[in-house]
């Protein structure tokens, strides 16, 4: 651990995204409830993201390749219960096998393997859901009745809701001809799921949106088919996406001058180095904004914008003949070098490391009318960092809205562990934040029978500094932003922040 007498950001500590749990909880902890949870609120909100830096005597480099650790809090009568269990996947298996790190991730190289030859691993490059590492360590979506855990790799897990087990291994290149896929695919209301991908088709890469038809008794994934293709803006280094957008008539694709390089890939591939080594940033070409039309799964429209780099799309919609796209915005990429590990060790004495992380939500407005590549301004919905943002989603997907959850990604800030409301009609703001506290993405549950847009609670898993063995579930008040409860936990070992995850209503579970 790197020690530094100076330090650039005294009230944020970075270490809370650098502990390893060593202690899975199986059995159920009770919580200590402070406030009242409402009776209406009976579910089960699951988490996802980064559990153990750590393999036998190896650490990983990156956030994204740590251990894929599930948590559960489960809200019944007022009570809430607590659970945390590793994801068992192929990659763990095999690396706590080795007792080192065999297998390749976004941003560590593995040990080389003496029995895989040049032709094993030529062989590998045509199996990518073998031969990438399936820590699906980012986030949880539904299919249907079924809950699975998501990276960005071709492979997702099938995970028990009450006991986190590891239930099913789904290679979707067996049902659909993707390379990799977003970790945030979209769930209708109706029950498909899209999500957008990298294929190669006829020896061409495209970007494909993938449907999985929602079926009562059927195979959701034996249903999968492409619905909608683009051709790359450069061929043989395609833009990255983390998430993409859906409007009732579009999808909307941000093409980012974050590339990745197939020539990279291949040879990382070959060589055991990490996904990152193929990942280039260009910072002179615009950012794109493509719409496919949802039925003919054509392109119907492109604009550009300004350089930018995202990550998480806030919503899309369309309003009076134009597509408004809300997103979390950077001005460069430097965001994915800070969350290398011996980044996030020196951030205390990197005076620029607060400027990699300053993400701000902005507004692209695009009139239908306008001719091709028609250049878009964005427009600052707030003046405040902006991660992780969540919508009344099940109203507003892809419809008109007005507000938006998100935690700070300020480090710089007074109190970096901020949970933010943002009007986007108004421009108003609203906080919660307590101090040497770090929420994880805030949930939204609206309220049986809402009648408003905001009317219900937010959920947010809460990790604390001074405590790394504390865990809480916060309950706000979505309007004002005001604590209504907390559920408080003494896990048996140090338990790490969380990305991303996913509600169930109790009849769901």
């Amino acid at each position: 651990m790197v020690e530094c007498k100076t330090k650039f950001y005294p009230n944020c500590d970075g270490n809370v995204w650098l502990r390893s749990c060593e202690v899975e909880v199986t059995d159920p902890l009770d919580g200590l409830i402070t406030g009242e949870f409402p009776s209406w609120l009976q579910g089960t909100l699951l988490r996802n993201g980064p559990g153990s830096l750590k393999v036998g005597s190896m650490r990983f480099q990156h956030l994204f390749d740590s251990s894929a650790l599930l948590h559960r809090f489960c809200i019944h009568n007022g009570h809430v219960t607590y659970q945390c269990r590793f994801l068992q996947s192929n990659t763990y298996k095999k690396n706590h096998a080795a007792n080192r790190i065999v297998v390749a991730e976004f941003g560590t190289a593995a040990v080389p393997d003496p029995c895989h030859t040049i032709f094993h691993r030529i062989a590998a490059l045509f199996k990518p859901g073998e031969s990438i590492s399936d820590n699906a360590m980012i986030s949880l979506y539904s299919f249907g009745d079924e809950i699975y855990a998501f990276t960005e790799g071709p492979v997702i897990h099938r995970i028990n809701p009450v006991t986190l087990d590891t239930m099913e291994r789904k290679n979707l290149t067996k049902n659909v001809a993707l390379l990799h896929h977003t970790s945030h695919p979209h769930v209708m209301s109706n029950g498909d799921v899209y999500n957008v991908g990298m294929s190669v088709v006829r020896g061409r890469v495209l970007h494909v949106i993938v449907k999985f038809p929602f079926t009562e008794n059927g195979d959701m994934f034996a249903e999968a088919r492409v619905v909608a293709s683009l051709k790359p803006r450069w061929a043989i280094n395609p833009a990255y996406m983390h998430t993409f957008g859906m409007t009732e008539k579009y999808f909307v694709i941000l093409e980012q001058p974050l590339s990745l390089s197939l020539v990279g890939l291949v040879w990382s591939q070959l060589t055991d180095q990490p996904l990152s080594s193929s990942l280039d940033w260009y910072p002179e070409p615009e950012t794109h904004i493509v719409l496919l039309d949802r039925e003919s799964g054509k392109e119907v429209k492109r604009y550009r914008t300004e350089t930018l780099f995202f990550l998480h799309i806030i919503n899309c919609f369309e309003n009076d003949g134009n597509v408004v796209v809300d997103v979390c915005a950077y001005k460069d990429a430097k965001v994915i070098d800070a969350m290398y590990i011996h980044a996030i060790e020196s951030m205390q004495s990197n005076a620029d490391y607060a400027e990699w992380f300053r993400g701000r939500p902005k507004r692209l407005e695009m009139s239908l009318a306008a001719p091709p590549l028609t250049r878009v301004e964005p427009k600052l919905l707030a003046d405040l960092g902006c991660e992780t943002p969540r919508i009344n989603y099940d109203l507003h997907n892809g419809r008109p809205y007005r507000y938006f959850y998100a935690v700070s990604s300020d480090v710089d800030a007074e109190n970096p562990g901020t949970i933010i409301k943002v009007d986007t009609v108004t421009g108003e703001t609203k906080s919660w934040w307590e101090k040497d506290c770090y929420p994880s993405e805030p949930i939204f549950v609206p309220s049986p029978h809402a009648k408003e847009e905001d009317e219900g609670v937010v959920l947010s898993a809460l990790v604390s500094g001074a405590d790394e063995c504390e865990v809480c579930l916060l309950l706000l008040d979505a309007r004002e932003l005001r604590e209504r409860a907390r559920a408080y936990f003494r896990t048996p070992s140090p338990a790490p922040k969380c990305l991303h995850g996913w509600f169930l209503p109790a009849t769901r579970e």
